[in-house]
């Protein structure tokens, strides 16, 4: 378990010695003291990324891409420790991490490492007599923030693309969380990348955080978190003008049709929710389901949730551990009195679990609650297992709840009417839609939002652009041609 920074190649102690603890949620005991980066510590990595620069960007292509491969190698070999780390620091149950969480940060690097020398620009078509060619150059600098719900892929989101593209990075990962990200540091260090090209400093917002946004020579700054703090962001890079991605909140919509396929529709809604105890900005949290299935699809629903194996993540049998962070259980507990308060009506859990042996963690059992679409827990981002009820009548009704909130990251559709399936899939607010699915993902298609889910994509060639611009560079071919204002 590394615990120290990773600045220019190095583990390094804080510059003022400063640590902080992070904390299994299993049961609250603290797992290690990790160094806690500051400002001079975030300069030191920012300049040790611009001293990595030249080179790295100037790398071969095909280079850069190898070393992202052996990258995705070395994750895999090391799956059962990686996964371990990261249930231990997350309370995400060690049958996902080793399952989905760790080969899908592997996939990640994987796709990236091969995209590195596929990435092309374009030659346009000008005026006889020139060559026009566009060619996608790295920023530079690239400022990283990463949250604590799936700290190893996010790492893997974000780094693979930057530096596919030639960046060199200064990742921040959250306080929370940051056992995964050092220790893919490590294995990056041991595979052969050059010193610099990947920074890991690991704090807190207000000063680690606040500093990379703030850094002259930050070109840009990536990150993923929640709406209120992708404000301040966008705020503070303004005064260098950095760009700015921002994956933020969400509140998925999840309509069922009345002409859906109901066992996958529940099986497919239970996972959309429930899965890393519902601690996603694309969570299936708002189901809207027609009313003349309601009463047969919640029954399952409710009965499968009820069924969900909530226990100690590190026993494979385990389908939901806890929440990551004490903090976090309480804002959740918090929008149970909330919907007390607005008239909901509990389907199910609403509580923490009363096995003695999970007293000292941060559970609470699913929970399902009918409320009305103005309701304040059927608008915010509760971000836990927690799932708002609606029905509708008609799918002009269906589309008006489901676009009825500020947020526009995911949304899914259950029918088996084709054009209704298109038709709503192009008329939901949303960066991304699945149709008879939900929540699924891959390296190769782009990840994002709109409206207050924030702007920017991760993953894919749309990843990849963002991470460089294009430089056009005109060739005068033909040396006869006159000049533009002829003389005489």
């Amino acid at each position: 378990m590394q615990t120290k920074l990773f600045i220019g190649g190095e583990f390094v102690d804080a510059a003022d010695g400063g640590t902080f603890e992070t904390i299994d949620p299993h049961d609250g005991s603290v797992l290690a003291h990790v160094a806690e980066a500051r400002r001079e510590d975030v300069d030191r990595a920012v300049a040790a990324a611009r001293k990595a620069f030249p080179h790295w960007s100037r790398m071969p292509a095909a280079d850069r891409g190898r070393l992202l491969l052996k990258l995705a190698d070395a994750i895999e070999a090391d799956v059962e420790n990686l996964a371990l780390l990261e249930t231990r620091d997350t309370g995400h149950p060690l049958r996902d991490t080793f399952n989905l969480d760790v080969p899908r940060t592997a996939a990640t690097f994987r796709y990236f490492g091969g995209m590195a020398d596929k990435f092309q620009g374009t030659v346009v078509p000008v005026e006889a007599g020139f060559l026009d060619y566009v060619v996608p150059q790295p920023l530079g600098v690239i400022g990283q923030i990463v949250p604590w719900n799936f700290p190893v892929m996010f790492v893997s989101w974000k780094l693979g693309p930057a530096l596919a593209a030639g960046n060199c990075v200064v990742m921040k990962p959250s306080e929370v969380t940051p056992l995964t990200a050092l220790r893919i540091a490590e294995l990056a260090a041991e595979v052969g990348f050059p010193p610099g090209v990947i920074n890991m400093v690991p704090g807190y917002g207000q000063t680690a955080g606040q500093r990379l946004v703030e850094h002259p020579d930050v070109a840009k700054l990536s990150f993923t978190g929640s709406t209120s703090v992708g404000k301040q962001i966008a705020k503070g890079a303004a005064d260098t003008l950095k760009q700015v991605h921002l994956e933020l909140g969400g509140k998925g919509a999840n309509i069922v049709f009345a002409d859906a396929q109901l066992e996958a529709a529940v099986n497919g809604t239970a996972f959309g929710i429930f899965h890393n105890q519902g601690q996603a900005c694309i969570a299936a949290s708002r189901l809207i389901v027609h009313e003349s299935v309601k009463d047969e699809f919640l029954d399952r629903l409710v009965t499968l949730a009820d069924s969900i194996r909530v226990g100690d993540p590190k026993d494979r049998t385990t389908e939901m551990g806890p929440l990551t962070s004490k903090l976090h259980w309480d804002r959740v507990i918090s929008y149970l009195d909330v919907a007390g308060q607005e008239g909901g009506t509990l389907l199910a859990g609403g509580r923490a679990p009363n096995e003695p042996a999970l007293a000292d963690g941060y559970y609470i059992r699913p929970t399902i609650v009918e409320t009305s679409p103005d309701a304040r827990v059927a608008r915010e981002e509760v971000f836990g297992p927690f799932m708002v009820v609606h029905t509708f009548k008609t799918d002009e009704e269906a589309l008006e709840i489901a676009n009825s909130v500020d947020y526009g990251l995911g949304g899914g559709l259950w029918t088996s009417d084709l054009v209704r399936a298109h038709k709503t899939a192009r008329e939901l607010r949303a960066g991304m839609v699945w149709v008879n699915s939900y929540k699924r993902f891959n390296p190769g298609s782009p990840f994002g939002g709109v409206g207050l889910s924030g702007y920017g994509r991760e993953m894919g060639f749309e990843a990849m652009r963002e991470y460089t611009e294009p430089k056009a560079t005109w060739i005068n071919v033909d040396a006869a041609l006159p000049p533009f204002y002829p003389r005489g």
